[in-house]
């Protein structure tokens, strides 16, 4: 297998930055291609560090995979994503069993509601009680992502949430993060149901 290049990983954080911090680029979209080039990366001084992720990683969706857990963690500088070792891996791990969390996630989720419906639902203009539950750490920002994917919900809450502090951010975090979590939709229709008919 050939070895990555380091601005290979470099041109590809470029373009999960670009991602997670632009509300117009989309780095699938634009085939995770930037402005970024050769002569301004040996300039860098972090150059190294990308050096270590191109070693690091072989297969680019695995690299993706990297950053884009960071970079919806908050983490930006590439430094810090080499230490924080803990991020990744536990991102591994929540794709590993998506299922299992979303359905956990559901559960807890009906308790607290009368219908699925209820939890999407903008009740004068504030988040839903799914997005509480997000803020309040009860269930993941997978769920969020999942059920959006599912319902389109978000598209509703964007026109009528009116708060303007934190929404924007939350949106676009949500919107950001979908391209990355890949499930079996029909599975998790079938997980809705389960815990919402049963």
């Amino acid at each position: 297998m050939i070895a990555m290049e380091p601005f290979t990983a470099y041109q590809y954080y470029q373009s999960l930055k670009l991602h997670f911090e632009s509300k117009t680029y989309d780095a699938a979209k634009y085939n995770f291609k930037t402005s970024a080039n050769q002569r301004s990366f040996w300039k860098r001084n972090d150059k190294y560090h990308f050096a270590k992720v191109a070693k690091r990683f072989k297969d680019v969706p695995d690299l993706i995979g990297f950053y884009a857990s960071h970079f919806v963690n908050g983490t930006k500088w590439i430094g810090e994503m080499l230490t924080a070792e803990e991020v990744y891996q536990a991102w591994l791990k929540r794709m590993q069993s998506i299922s299992y969390i979303f359905e956990q996630d559901l559960n807890y989720l009906s308790t607290n509601t009368e219908s699925f419906d209820d939890l999407l639902m903008v009740k004068d203009s504030e988040h839903p009680a799914i997005i509480t539950s997000f803020l309040e750490e009860e269930i993941s920002l997978e769920t969020v992502v999942i059920i959006n994917k599912l319902t389109g919900f978000m598209k509703r809450a964007d026109k009528e949430i009116t708060e303007t502090i934190l929404w924007p951010d939350i949106s676009l975090k949500i919107r950001k993060y979908e391209p990355f979590i890949k499930v079996n939709e029909d599975k998790m229709k079938k997980i809705v149901l389960k815990v919402f008919t049963s």
